[in-house]
């Protein structure tokens, strides 16, 4: 099968999501209207270099927006812009390489230290396929 980038970029291949990669959201309970509509912002720097008081917040900060929205923006990590973009253009780089060249990466054991895959080859969460590609690699700094 193939990857997902190829299925979403080829309308000919395929007219909708398969079922299996769609649910519903209505287990989910709504938001509150009041709440705000962006994305939660953690500041790293209060959490390293802060006073007690801050860092007690953030990490406060930091649970609800894993909770509430499962994700979140963080700043003042340290981490250059250009470094970042580096990290982005090879992620690029690495998703346009072709299907075949992308199974020299499929890593069929978890420690692996390069997998790349899709959901299609996955195991399943629950009754969802995720539907995505990905590519994971263990570094360490």
């Amino acid at each position: 099968m193939a990857s997902i980038k190829v299925l979403a970029e080829s309308p000919n291949l395929l007219g909708s999501i398969p079922s299996d990669y769609a649910y519903s959201m209505n287990h989910y309970t709504p938001l509150d209207s009041d709440q705000e509509d962006s994305i939660p912002i953690i500041d790293y720097s209060l959490l390293t270099s802060g006073t007690p008081d801050q860092r007690s917040k953030v990490i406060d900060e930091l649970g609800k927006a894993c909770e509430e929205w499962g994700f979140f923006l963080l700043v003042n990590h340290g981490v250059p812009e250009t470094l970042i973009d580096k990290v982005f253009d090879a992620s690029n780089e690495f998703f346009n390489l072709s299907e075949e060249e992308k199974q020299n990466f499929d890593g069929n054991n978890a420690l692996d230290p390069i997998r790349c895959g899709t959901s299609f080859h996955n195991a399943r969460m629950g009754k969802i396929l995720l539907w995505r590609d990905y590519l994971k690699v263990i570094a360490h700094p």
